[in-house]
């Protein structure tokens, strides 16, 4: 008798009672607050998306899966799952010991049998998994610079499945959607893989697609971790509910995936169809690149455009389901249509808009013609992506005690209030550290800290559409990196280096600050005892000896107006 297809996967959850109870129990036992990448882990354990994994790796299992993309039994496996913690969390995890999985709220999710607790080689990790160790690729960088050093390893107990308040219609259980198959007597179904807004081509790719294998169709967009730029999965998903309407609601569906990408191109590929699989999927999209992270130190893809397919047909059997390649569609203007890019004969127009110039298209609000996207996925676009004049950001100036930021600063709040049409925040160091800081002392750490606070800051008053202006000394070259990065998930950011130099400053020293210093009765004061790291390539360099304040905040504003945060006419 043949298997019927869409048939239930084992799960990790445990019965409503049991979990009652061991909840109780849980309470007692160390706990550790998963981060949003175990998070989006967990929920796939626990619903059999990683089936036939029953809990995060092994070092036995570990070990394989970055050997040789396999499990210690030798099943097919290419992502390590691993739960890395603190190393001082670890010190204090027998093997043999339960931890409960706690949500940042608190709420326990799930119980942890430790049984392996070991330090990885993450530079062999990132060879092998992601083919190089270059921080340039997201997840490399995270692998080094955000993940615990130790791994934990064991199965896992699932009590709850995590709370989710957005789009809940749209999130199924693999169970859920093999029972809807089941339901609707889907026996062939392809999935598409997507991070990013549906466009005609990907519509036309699709129904392609469909059509070829004789299958019904679901769109299975990523809404956990994605790659850092992204647009986020909000926006995203009104923008798929947009499109839905252009497929038949007969032969479609669309259901949103809880996984955090690690961008690993043809490893992520083999690991795509695998949890498809488990979602009762029959035929799988590989794209071109598929899952790539884009370019390398070096300036080059990290994977070949076929890498993902070449590995994913390698293993196609033992996946369990079909590879259909993407093909690269274009539009052809004299039929009004499109096409397969290597379908087209010689002497035909060919449009295409790449992603680059779709963002600076909305960036500049110029026009984005029909052919190319449905109008109500370019309004929702249009939406969160205002043009730049519109848009949030921070100016961010950096300098010696003494060297004129908060002159500049102040002095360049009032010209852009003059201008009005956002509003605008002073972020000055004094007053940081009055309002938000007063507990913090001058020692490396705690100057971060301060830094770090006026990064959150900028950073939602940037996301909600705002200019904020930051002038404190902050010397280290690290600390504004990493502020940077928090603002530019939301807008622009323009570091300001008010380059005066010590002597001027110590020249003028009008908090008679630099005669402390010099007298020793100031510690680890910037620029005497204390380092400061000229920033290497700022927006803007200010040289204020001989210039008047007035001369230094036009040079800011005329490099606002350059890079289209202010208009021009403003």
């Amino acid at each position: 008798m043949t298997k019927l297809p869409h048939t239930p996967i084992p799960e990790l959850y445990i019965s409503p009672e049991s979990a009652q109870k061991l909840k109780l129990d849980a309470g007692n036992m160390p706990s550790w607050d998963l981060t949003a990448r175990q998070m989006c882990d967990l929920e796939l354990l626990m619903n059999g998306g990683f089936n036939p994994l029953t809990g995060f790796l092994s070092k036995a299992d570990y070990d394989g899966v970055v050997d040789n993309m396999r499990l210690a039994d030798g099943t097919l496996w290419p992502m390590p799952i691993t739960l890395d913690v603190s190393e001082k969390f670890a010190e204090s995890i027998e093997p043999g010991q339960d931890i409960a999985l706690r949500d940042p709220e608190g709420v326990i999710l799930a119980v942890m049998n430790v049984t392996d607790n070991w330090a990885p080689d993450k530079a062999l990790e990132a060879e092998k998994v992601f083919g190089a160790d270059d921080k340039a690729h997201p997840a490399v960088a995270y692998l080094h610079d955000t993940a615990g050093k130790i791994y934990l390893g064991g199965p896992v107990t699932g009590l709850q499945s995590p709370m989710h308040y957005d789009f809940r219609a749209r999130r199924d259980t693999p169970n859920e959607l093999r029972a809807y198959f089941r339901k609707l007597g889907w026996r062939k179904v392809v999935a598409f893989q997507t991070r990013n807004p549906l466009h005609r081509a990907h519509q036309e790719l699709t129904f392609r697609a469909a059509k070829e294998c004789q299958a019904n169709l679901l769109i299975h967009p990523i809404v956990g971790l994605t790659k850092p730029g992204d647009v986020d999965h909000f926006t995203r998903v009104r923008c798929y509910e947009a499109v839905l309407d252009q497929y038949p609601a007969a032969t479609t569906t669309m259901s949103l995936l809880n996984l955090a990408m690690r961008m690993a191109g043809p490893r992520e590929a083999v690991w795509h169809g695998l949890i498809r699989r488990n979602h009762g999927v029959t035929h799988f999209i590989v794209g071109r690149d598929h899952a790539g992270p884009g370019k390398n130190s070096a300036g080059e893809d990290f994977y070949g455009p076929y890498d993902a397919q070449e590995l994913f047909r390698e293993h196609e059997a033992e996946i369990g389901v079909e590879m259909v390649p993407f093909k690269h569609m274009v539009y052809v203007q004299e039929r009004a249509q499109y096409e397969p890019a290597d379908e087209i004969e010689e002497g035909v127009t060919v449009l295409n808009i790449s992603g680059t110039e779709l963002r600076r298209r909305l960036r500049e609000g110029l026009e984005i013609p029909e052919w190319f996207s449905f109008p109500d996925v370019v309004k929702e676009l249009r939406r969160t992506s205002p043009p730049r004049d519109k848009q949030g950001f921070t100016v961010f100036f950096t300098g010696f005690s003494g060297s004129g930021k908060s002159t500049i600063a102040n002095a360049m709040m009032v010209k852009l209030m003059e201008m009005g049409g956002r509003p605008v925040t002073l972020l000055d160091g004094d007053l940081v550290r009055k309002h938000l800081s007063s507990e913090l002392g001058f020692s490396k750490e705690h100057r971060d800290i301060n830094i770090r606070r006026i990064g959150y800051v900028a950073s939602e008053i940037t996301k909600n559409g705002g200019i904020a202006i930051c002038a404190p000394i902050a010397p280290y070259a690290s600390t504004r990196r990493a502020v940077r990065e928090d603002i530019e998930a939301f807008g622009a950011f323009v570091e300001v280096h008010v380059a005066t130099t010590i002597e001027e400053c110590e020249r003028r020293d009008r908090k008679g600050l630099y005669k402390l210093a010099r007298e020793g009765k100031i510690k680890e004061f910037t620029g005497i005892s204390d380092p400061y790291d000229v920033p290497e390539n700022p927006e803007l360099r200010l040289e204020t000896e001989g210039t008047d304040v007035d001369y230094c905040a036009q040079q800011v504003l005329l490099k606002l107006e350059s890079m289209g945060l202010i208009g021009s006419g403003s």
